[in-house]
């Protein structure tokens, strides 16, 4: 399991909306949701999100949010501790810096910076080890794009019903795509953590790239069918068959799912 895994559940999470919400509408200081990573009901992990907030950087107002991502210490062979940084434009559609660190296996930590700079239409991505750089890219690019946090929240802003969006995202060290077919369906679904189904938008989509354990190809998801915009509960394929990332517990004011008519 590594920063693959970690970005397409973060992929699906995001890439399952329906009707335009606005960034005020979704943007909550505190807001906090955790989801269970699961195969065959065994927990893989935990995906833990934070919207911090507005806030300054490089004399701009950017919108802050984080992500936490832990495997679950039963898992055998596998290890991962990640958390992720985001600074968005305020119309959360896009990302203007991220950064990851992620702990490897010699109990070291590895960081990842993505600066972009959309006047001067490029892209430095860099890379340290134990504090010390070992890498760096540059691109020139022509389009906005988001990374593995702010995809989420570009997703909940930006995907309406009944139609099919190409999203430029960044993925390890490079610059890829993800198609998201959004069918505007109404659908409710089941979580463990509550006792009544949810109301729902259902969306699919295609991972146009491949990650480690065949992480790739078609994806599924359901997100709440209110202004909040927050994703439920998704499926994603791997080599093995279907992982789910299902909503675990959430803080976000006096927010509820919405329930599903009867």
């Amino acid at each position: 399991m590594t920063r693959h895994f970690v970005f397409f559940c973060l992929c699906v999470l995001a890439l399952i909306g329906g009707q335009q919400s606005s960034a005020q509408e979704i943007i909550f200081p505190g807001e906090e949701m955790i989801y269970r990573v699961s195969y065959l009901n065994f927990t893989l992990g935990t995906i833990r999100t934070v919207t911090e907030g507005y806030t300054v950087r490089n004399g701009e107002r950017v919108a802050k949010v984080k992500v936490f991502i832990k495997s679950s210490p039963n898992i055998p062979f596998v290890s991962l501790n990640s958390i992720y940084e985001s600074w968005m434009d305020t119309s959360i559609t896009f990302s203007r810096h991220f950064t990851a660190n992620t702990e490897v296996d010699d109990g070291k930590w590895e960081f990842d910076q993505y600066v972009l700079n959309y006047p001067d239409r490029s892209l430095v991505m860099d890379k340290y080890r134990d504090k010390q750089k070992v890498g760096s890219k540059s691109f020139a690019i022509a389009k906005k794009y988001n990374d593995g946090s702010s995809i989420l929240y570009a997703a909940r802003s930006l995907v309406s019903a009944k139609k099919s969006i190409r999203l430029p995202t960044l993925i390890m060290d490079d610059t890829v795509n993800t198609v998201v077919n959004c069918r505007g369906t109404k659908s409710s679904v089941e979580i463990d953590a509550l006792k009544y189904p949810v109301k729902t938008l259902y969306l699919d989509g295609v991972a146009n790239w491949t990650g480690i354990y065949g992480l790739s190809g078609n994806f599924e998801g359901w997100f709440s069918d209110d202004a909040a915009r927050v994703p439920i509960k998704a499926k994603m394929k791997v080599y093995v068959g279907s992982v789910t990332i299902e909503l675990q517990s959430w803080k976000r004011g006096s927010w509820q799912p919405p329930r599903a008519d009867s």
